[in-house]
């Protein structure tokens, strides 16, 4: 049995095939999926996973050098912005390691998961609770 704290078998695949620069979102319920990538869908319900669930338990598994996000999250939705930085600095503790934080428009965003090596939804109903991760290196 695999012994690591996630146990969602399409999130732990993908991450297994990511190398340097590959990227993985995080979305809420409503953000847009392309059809060439892979959807990992975990919305269950209305707000169940959350989105900091999802991402606080990926980011855990991950080594992240760089992150995408909406510019209109820091004022449509400060609540989980700060929840996101908050988490940011714990991964930075971890990891030992700095984290590029990069705010382009929600439309930018949205284009970059076309990149993306999987998506993966959330039964997050919050505005603009979205974030692409891209991977570093653990040398």
């Amino acid at each position: 049995m695999h012994k690591g704290q996630l146990f969602n078998s399409e999130i732990v695949q993908a991450l297994s095939k990511m190398g340097h620069t590959d990227q993985i979102a995080i979305g809420d319920a409503g953000l847009p999926i392309p059809n060439a990538v892979q959807r990992i869908d975990l919305a269950l319900t209305y707000g169940i996973p959350t989105f900091m669930q999802v991402f606080e338990s990926l980011s855990k598994e991950m080594q992240i050098e760089k992150v995408i996000l909406a510019q209109e999250v820091i004022a449509q939705n400060p609540t989980i912005h700060n929840k996101i930085l908050k988490q940011l600095k714990k991964i930075k503790q971890s990891q030992e390691s700095s984290v590029e934080i990069v705010y382009v428009s929600h439309e930018e965003l949205k284009q970059q998961t076309h990149h993306c090596k999987a998506v993966i939804r959330t039964g997050e109903c919050t505005p603009y609770a979205n974030i692409v991760l891209q991977s570093g290196v653990i040398f």
